[in-house]
């Protein structure tokens, strides 16, 4: 099938120039739609980074990426007639996270910055126009299939009128329970976490840099390397109690110790924007001793043995004793925090559980396991198979809402694909000379 699909990613490494392309190009346009331009260099980058990535499989490269960027430089033209924006703390929260990711990739900051001959600030600049194109594209194809819906009868259709080769393969899929418990932190664990944020916070107002402490003595992962920083939030995106703390201070202001679900924290406000904060903050978590994970062990090793015993159901030890409250909610259902599905792939499993659960036959449980929560934190469980499906070719019964997604995206594909031959038709488009050989340029491009 003919690809009308969105250029909604265009790989950061990839969109900006690379030093070495930088200093072997000599740039000019090569395609004008409407007011938008796109550069040689905008489909070199991309086909470097789609051969880098093995992402392409053949045909004419270059001209199937200049046919995504004139897609994209089509909705972009439309996105400023229509006055279609995103607001800024939006891109920064975006581009911190994206950063963020590639920053994981290639090991460090560090890295990062010499890969480019740049410092971190000058990479956020050079990505930040990039990301905001990004995520007006996005917006503009939202709006275009904003009203796309289907019914059961159209499913059933759509299914039916299906090649099998079409039908996917539906891989095994695990729907499990778990009882969690959490070893406690000892008084003194806590004690000692509080002492180490007081003494960090009194060097900060003496004069250090928070960021800089913040990398080296934060214990949380994500932040630490960006010097504590988390990028724009809401209130909603936060716990509570951070939340609370972080939106009470002023610029540049250090909050006193805070406590989160993640630990203890100190927070220093970077900005504000509407009901958007951007902060910086220091993790210390209380140490968990072997004492107190084997006080956890015994928990759990006791509450198994009633359920083998048949004093308990698997059910009522989750909803009496667990200590994870999204799971105990569910009866004990553990359930895919993205979108709460109980139904997990073997790739979707965090490790830990999957390597407890793989060897399971159906309604057998695991002993107890050390894996780690949503939060990072330490956490043992056992954990019950209730049901393993086979791999198997999609069908209604099994896989309607799979079926039903495939006919929304075969919908929405109808009606950007229908959208780009309205708008071309009625858009200035010039493409340079030694693109005119591409094939998909019969399709309307060319008036």
């Amino acid at each position: 099938m003919k690809k009308y699909a969105i250029l909604l990613f265009i790989s950061l490494i990839g969109a900006v120039s690379t030093p070495a392309l930088a200093q072997e190009m000599v740039d000019q346009i090569v395609a004008t739609v409407g007011e938008k331009i796109v550069l040689q260099s905008d489909v070199e980058n991309q086909v470097l980074q789609m051969r880098a990535q093995g992402a392409y499989a053949g045909g004419d490269i270059h001209c199937d990426v200049l046919e995504q960027l004139l897609v994209q430089k089509l909705l972009l033209n439309q996105a400023e007639l229509d006055s279609v924006e995103v607001s800024s703390s939006r891109v920064e929260q975006e581009l911190e996270m994206r950063l963020l990711y590639f920053v994981r990739q290639v090991g460090s900051q560090k890295k990062l910055e010499d890969y480019y001959n740049k410092s971190m600030a000058e990479i956020k600049e050079d990505f930040r126009p990039v990301i905001r194109d990004q995520m007006i594209t996005e917006t503009m194809r939202q709006n275009i299939t904003a009203e796309i819906d289907v019914s059961p009868k159209e499913v059933e259709e759509f299914y039916k009128n299906l090649p099998k080769d079409s039908i996917p393969m539906i891989d095994p899929k695990y729907k499990l329970a778990q009882i969690a418990v959490y070893p406690t932190e000892s008084e003194e664990a806590k004690l000692a976490a509080r002492e180490k944020l007081l003494e960090l916070r009194e060097r900060i107002l003496q004069g250090e840099r928070f960021s800089t402490l913040a990398v080296l003595y934060s214990q949380d992962p994500g932040s630490a390397r960006q010097g504590g920083e988390i990028g724009f939030r809401t209130r909603q995106e936060l716990d509570p109690e951070f939340a609370k703390a972080a939106f009470s201070l002023k610029e540049g202001q250090v909050s006193r110790i805070v406590k989160s679900a993640f630990g203890y924290h100190i927070i220093q406000m970077i900005g504000r924007e509407g009901e958007q904060v951007n902060v910086r903050h220091i993790l210390v978590i209380p140490e968990v001793t072997d004492n107190q994970r084997k006080k956890a062990i015994n928990r759990l090793d006791s509450v198994q043995t009633l359920i083998r015993k048949d004093s308990l159901t698997f059910v009522k030890g989750a909803i009496l004793f667990s200590e994870d409250q999204r799971s105990r909610m569910s009866e004990g259902l553990f359930l895919n925090p993205m979108n709460s599905d109980p139904y997990w792939t073997a790739d979707l499993l965090p490790a830990a559980e999957y390597e407890a659960v793989k060897d399971l036959k159906e309604n057998e449980m695991t002993d107890p396991f050390l894996t780690n929560d949503e939060e990072n934190k330490e956490v043992y469980k056992i954990m019950k198979l209730q049901e393993r499906t086979q791999p198997h070719r999609a069908n209604l019964k099994q896989d309607y809402e799979t079926i039903k997604e495939m006919l929304v995206a075969h919908k929405k594909e109808q009606k950007v694909r229908n959208w780009i031959n309205d708008k071309r038709a009625a858009t200035y488009i010039h493409i340079d000379e030694n693109f005119l050989e591409c094939e998909f340029l019969n399709e309307g491009w060319l008036k």
